[in-house]
C-alpha cells in the first residue's frame, strides 16, 4: 500500500507554531499586562479595609474614651449630679499582683445641693482626677477596682450647708472605688465609689464632703 501524501501549507504550519509559542491563556495575560498590577490593588484596597476593622475588635475598655452619668449622696440630705468624660493614657500599661493596672483622665462638671436656711442651695463643681484602674485575671476580668487624686474648683460660690461651710473654693479630691464592665465588648460600665473633698488643711477650718457615687459610663 502506497503511503498517503499529506501536504502542509505554509500557513498551517505558521498557526501551529503560534499556538505553541503562545497558548491562548497565555496570549491573554499577554495582551493584558495591567490585570495583575489591579489584583493587587484591590488586595491592599481590601487589606486596607480589614486592618481598621482588626484594631477595633482588638480594643477594651482602657483603651478608649467614654462619657457617664452619675449621681452621688451625702450626710444631711446632700447630693450631687454630674456629666464627664475621661481619657485614657495611652501605651501605659503595667502587670500588677496578677492583674493589670491602667490609667485615665477624668474630667467633670457637677451640681452639689444642700439645704441651707430652709432651702436648696446649689454649688456648681468642675474638676479633674488622674485615675488608676486594676483589672485582675491579667485584665481580662469584667471586675476592676480603682482610686484617684485630683482637684476640683467651685465656679459660682463656696461650698455651704446648714451643717458645714468650706473655707476654699479649690478642694482636692479623693475617690476609690469597684466596677464591672458589661456588654458584647465591655462598652458599659457600673461603678460604686466613695468620694472625699477637703482642702487638705490648708484653710481652716476643714470639714470636707464625702459622697457615696453610683456611676454608669459608655465608651466609645
Amino acid at each position: 500500500m502506497a503511503p498517503k501524501n499529506t501536504q502542509t501549507t505554509p500557513s498551517s504550519c505558521q498557526n501551529n507554531a503560534t499556538a505553541r509559542k503562545h497558548p491562548p491563556e497565555l496570549s491573554e495575560r499577554l495582551e493584558r499586562p495591567g490585570r495583575p498590577a489591579s489584583f493587587a490593588a484591590v488586595l491592599l484596597a481590601g487589606a486596607a479595609a480589614v486592618l481598621p476593622l482588626s484594631a477595633q475588635a482588638q480594643s477594651t475598655p482602657e483603651s478608649t474614651p467614654s462619657m457617664y452619668l452619675q449621681y452621688g449622696a451625702a450626710e444631711h440630705s446632700a447630693d450631687s449630679w454630674t456629666v464627664g468624660v475621661t481619657v485614657p493614657w495611652r501605651n501605659w500599661r503595667h502587670a500588677l499582683w496578677g492583674g493589670q493596672l491602667s490609667g485615665y483622665w477624668d474630667v467633670w462638671g457637677a451640681r452639689w445641693s444642700a439645704p441651707l436656711e430652709g432651702r436648696d442651695r446649689g454649688t456648681w463643681v468642675i474638676g479633674v482626677n488622674p485615675t488608676v484602674r486594676w483589672r485582675p485575671s491579667n485584665g481580662q476580668s469584667p471586675w476592676f477596682a480603682e482610686t484617684g487624686v485630683g482637684l476640683s474648683w467651685a465656679l459660682n460660690r463656696r461650698y455651704v450647708t446648714d451643717e458645714k461651710e468650706f473655707p476654699t473654693r479649690y478642694n482636692f479630691a479623693t475617690h476609690i472605688g469597684v466596677g464591672y464592665l458589661f456588654g458584647s465588648q465591655g462598652q458599659h460600665e457600673l461603678v460604686l465609689r466613695l468620694e472625699h473633698h477637703s482642702n487638705a488643711g490648708i484653710k481652716k477650718p476643714n470639714p470636707g464632703e464625702n459622697f457615696l457615687q453610683l456611676r454608669y459610663a459608655h465608651h466609645f
